[in-house]
């Protein structure tokens, strides 16, 4: 099993599908790594000889952030927006969505399951 950047690729994904599972690369990047290393996308990982997996490893990290150094970037990111008290870090602190979306209904996902309220209930209901 080939390890780049921390994580164990699965051998038997084509290249291009198997790089996706590292944090940061996605779809048009792995192509992207691929045509850099000349490395053929349908190419199984299994298949692959060390000297192209520390191609692959070697592109990948001199050119790019990805897993760890990615996820603390964008940590720091979201932290300089709540510090400086900017709108949208106001909106990351209090765990609702921040790129203009509506909240009076919805927006379930970013702000967790329904909180009951003390005497409300359905109107009709007795």
């Amino acid at each position: 099993m080939a390890r780049i950047a921390g994580v164990d690729l699965p051998r038997e994904k084509p290249a291009r599908s198997a790089l996706t599972y590292i944090f940061g690369i996605g779809e048009s990047r792995a192509l992207q790594i691929l045509n850099a290393t000349s490395i053929d996308p349908q190419k199984r990982m299994g298949e692959m000889t060390d000297d192209e997996i520390n191609r692959l490893r070697g592109t990948i990290e001199s050119s790019f952030r990805v897993e760890g150094e990615l996820r603390t970037e964008i940590e720091m990111n979201i932290r300089r927006l709540q510090d400086i008290g900017c709108y949208r870090g106001i909106r990351h602190r209090r765990h609702l969505p921040v790129r203009g979306q509506r909240t009076h209904t919805n927006a379930r996902t970013r702000k967790g399951p329904r909180r009951q309220v003390a005497g409300a209930r359905k109107k009709g209901k007795k």
